[in-house]
C-alpha cells in the first residue's frame, strides 16, 4: 500500500461520503463502465483505480492492496473470476471483493469463486452501488445513520461508449473467430445495456444466438461491425 492510500484510510466516512477512506481497484476494460464507477466513487468519497487486464490488474496488487476490489468477468486476456478466486484465496485478503457482469447468469461462478458480492451491469444507481459495498465494510468503517435516502442515477459521457466501439471496431478488424467473437460478444453486450443502445444489443444477442446454435454467425458479424461503423461515424473524430 502506497502513502497516499494508506493516509486516505484514515478518513472517517460520513453520512454525504460513506464511502470516504476506501480506495477502489476497478478491473474493467469498458472505459464507459469504467466511467461509471469512477463517478460513483467520486459521488461516495472513495478514491479510485483501474485496471484493463488481468495483467495490469496483477501488476497493481503487486504494489499495493485496495479495501475493494471490483472484477468485471471478461476480460482481453482472461477470466476475472480467476483473479477474483487468487484475491479471495490471498493470505491477506481484500475487505470487499466484488465481481460484475452484465450477464446475471454468471452470479453464481463469481461467488463460487469467493467473492462478496455481484453488481448485474449496467451500474447506474448511487444508493445500490454504495450498500453493496458498506454490507460487506467492518463496523468501524461504516458512515454514521442514518444515511441521506435520496438516490442518484450516474450516467457517464457517451464518449467513452465511442471509445468502447473504436475498441470493438478494432477487434473485429482482426480474425474475428473463436475466442475473439467470445470476447466482443460479452463485451459489447454489457456495453450496449449500460448505454442503453437496444439495437446494439439486439445484434449482440443475435450473434450470440446463432453461435450457440452451431451455425456460421457471418452475416450476423458482418451487420454487427457495419452497426458499430455507423454509430462511429455519426458522432465524428473521437
Amino acid at each position: 500500500m502506497d502513502v497516499i492510500d494508506s493516509l486516505s484510510l484514515t478518513r472517517a466516512p460520513t453520512a454525504r461520503r460513506p464511502l470516504l477512506g476506501q480506495t477502489v481497484l476497478l478491473v474493467e476494460d469498458s472505459r464507459f463502465a469504467s466511467e461509471a464507477v469512477r463517478l460513483m466513487c467520486l459521488r461516495s468519497g472513495a478514491r479510485i483505480r483501474r485496471a484493463d487486464s488481468l495483467k495490469t490488474a496483477q501488476r497493481h496488487l503487486a504494489i499495493y492492496m485496495p479495501s475493494v476490489l471490483i472484477v468485471d468477468v471478461g476480460l482481453p486476456d482472461g477470466s476475472g473470476l480467476d483473479l477474483i478466486k487468487a484475491a479471495s484465496d490471498a493470505s491477506a485478503r481484500i475487505d470487499v471483493i466484488l465481481g460484475t457482469s452484465g450477464d446475471a447468469a454468471v452470479q453464481k461462478p463469481v461467488m463460487d469463486a469467493g467473492a462478496d458480492d455481484f453488481i448485474e451491469k449496467p451500474v447506474e444507481s448511487l444508493m445500490a452501488f454504495q450498500s453493496r459495498i458498506l454490507a460487506h465494510v467492518s463496523h468501524d468503517r461504516q458512515p454514521p445513520s442514518p444515511r441521506g435516502m435520496h438516490d442518484e442515477q450516474v450516467h457517464p459521457d457517451l464518449i467513452a461508449y465511442q471509445d468502447d466501439l473504436a475498441h470493438v471496431a478494432q477487434v473485429l478488424d482482426g480474425d474475428a473467430e473463436g475466442h475473439t467473437l467470445d470476447y466482443v460478444t460479452q463485451f459489447l453486450s454489457g456495453v450496449a445495456r449500460s448505454a442503453h443502445d437496444h439495437d446494439m444489443d439486439k445484434a449482440v444477442t443475435q450473434l450470440a444466438r446463432i453461435r450457440n446454435a452451431g451455425r456460421n454467425p457471418v452475416s450476423e458479424v458482418a451487420a454487427l461491425s457495419r452497426m458499430v461503423q455507423s454509430r462511429l461515424a455519426a458522432a465524428g473524430p473521437i
